[in-house]
C-alpha cells in the first residue's frame, strides 16, 4: 500500500511574524536613507555610519520577510525534499556578503575623513540621528509584539515501517522564532548605534572633538563586520549541513544506545527547520526491538522532525 501524503513544511512561518516584519523593513528602510543622504549632506560619517549599519539591519529583516513569503507560497510544492526553509539561510549568506562590502566602504570613508575632514552641520545631522534612534525604538516595540514563542506542540505523523525500516515524518510547531528574536536584537543594537551617533555630534560640537564622528563610522563599519561573519557562519552550517558538532547528535546517540544492547553504525542529522533536525541512522542490535520501538524511544527529543531508522541484527 501507498504511503498517504504528508508535509514537508518545517519552516514554522506565522502571517502575524511576517506582516510586522515587513512593516519594520519599510520604516528602517525610509530611516537608512534618510540617515544616508542627511550624513552626507551634512558631512557627519557619525550619521553615514549609522545609516548603513542600519541597512544591515534592514537587509536582515528583508530576508525574513522574504523567506516568510517564500515559505508560504511554496509550503506544498513538493520539488523541496523538506520545504524550502533552506531559502532564509542562502538569502542571509547572500546578504552577509553584501554587508561586508558595505562596512569596507564605511571604513575607507571615515579614514579619508581624518586627512580631509569637512564642517558638520549639527544641527540637522543631530535632528537625523534622534529620529533614527526613535525610529528603532518603534521597530524593537513591533517586534516585540509579535507572537514568536509558543508553548503548545502539535505532531503530525506518518508511520510506514516493515521488519527492518520505518520512516517518519511529523512537523514540530510551537519552537522559538529565532529569526525574529534575532531581530530584535539587532534593532537594539541599532538604537546603541544611534546613541553612538548623538554622543560624537554633542561632543564635536561643544568640546571641538570633531575627530569623534569619523571614529564612529570605523566603529559602525566594524559592528557590520561582526555581525555579518556571524551570519555568514551560521548561514554556512545551515547551507553545507554542518550539524554532526550539535549537542543533539549526543543526545540521540545516547538514546538509542540507552539499552546496553543496540550500537550506532551510521547516524546523520541535518536541520530542516529553525529548531528541526531530519535523522537517518542505521542500527547494530542483539535486542530485538524493532525501528518502531527506537522510533518511539527518540520522540522525547522534540527537535527529531523527521526520522528514517534501519536495524540490523547484530
Amino acid at each position: 500500500m501507498a504511503p498517504s501524503p504528508h508535509s514537508h513544511d518545517f519552516s514554522a512561518s506565522s502571517a502575524a511574524a511576517e506582516k510586522r516584519t515587513w512593516v519594520v523593513v519599510g520604516l528602517t528602510a525610509s530611516m537608512m536613507l534618510v540617515e544616508i543622504v542627511g550624513g552626507w549632506l551634512f558631512n557627519s560619517m557619525a550619521v553615514l555610519a549609522d545609516g548603513w549599519h542600519m541597512s544591515t539591519h534592514a537587509a536582515a529583516l528583508g530576508i525574513a520577510g522574504a523567506a516568510y513569503a517564500y515559505s508560504r507560497t511554496r509550503a506544498l510544492d513538493a520539488r523541496f525534499t523538506f520545504g524550502p526553509w533552506k531559502a532564509e539561510a542562502l538569502g542571509g549568506f547572500t546578504s552577509a556578503i553584501l554587508l561586508v562590502v558595505v562596512a569596507l566602504v564605511m571604513a575607507w570613508q571615515s579614514v579619508d575623513r581624518f586627512f580631509h575632514p569637512l564642517e558638520i552641520h549639527y544641527g540637522q545631522a543631530l535632528v537625523i540621528a534622534g529620529v533614527g534612534l526613535a525610529v528603532n525604538v518603534v521597530s524593537a516595540l513591533v517586534l516585540k509584539g509579535t507572537p514568536g514563542h509558543s508553548h503548545e506542540h502539535h505532531d503530525e505523523h506518518h508511520e510506514h515501517h516493515d521488519e527492518h525500516h520505518e520512516h517518519h515524518h511529523g512537523r514540530r510547531g510551537g519552537h522559538h522564532d529565532l529569526n525574529l528574536r534575532a531581530a530584535y536584537l539587532h534593532v537594539v543594537a541599532d538604537a546603541a548605534t544611534s546613541i553612538g551617533a548623538i554622543v560624537a555630534l554633542v561632543v564635536a560640537r561643544f568640546l571641538g572633538f570633531t575627530l569623534l564622528d569619523p571614529v564612529m563610522g570605523l566603529v559602525g563599519g566594524a559592528l557590520i563586520c561582526i555581525w555579518s561573519y556571524g551570519l555568514l557562519r551560521d548561514a554556512s552550517r545551515v547551507l553545507l549541513d554542518r550539524e554532526m558538532d550539535a549537542g543533539i547528535v549526543k543526545e540521540v546517540r545516547g538514546t538509542l544506545e540507552a539499552d546496553g544492547d543496540t550500537r550506532v553504525a551510521d547516524l546523520h542529522l541535518w536541520r530542516v527547520g529553525r529548531s528541526a533536525y531530519a535523522c537517518a541512522v542505521v542500527l547494530e542490535t542483539r535486542s530485538g526491538k524493532s525501528a518502531c520501538e527506537y522510533r518511539t524511544a527518540l520522540e522525547k527529543h522534540r527537535q527529531i522532525a523527521h526520522s528514517t531508522i534501519e536495524v540490523w541484527k547484530a
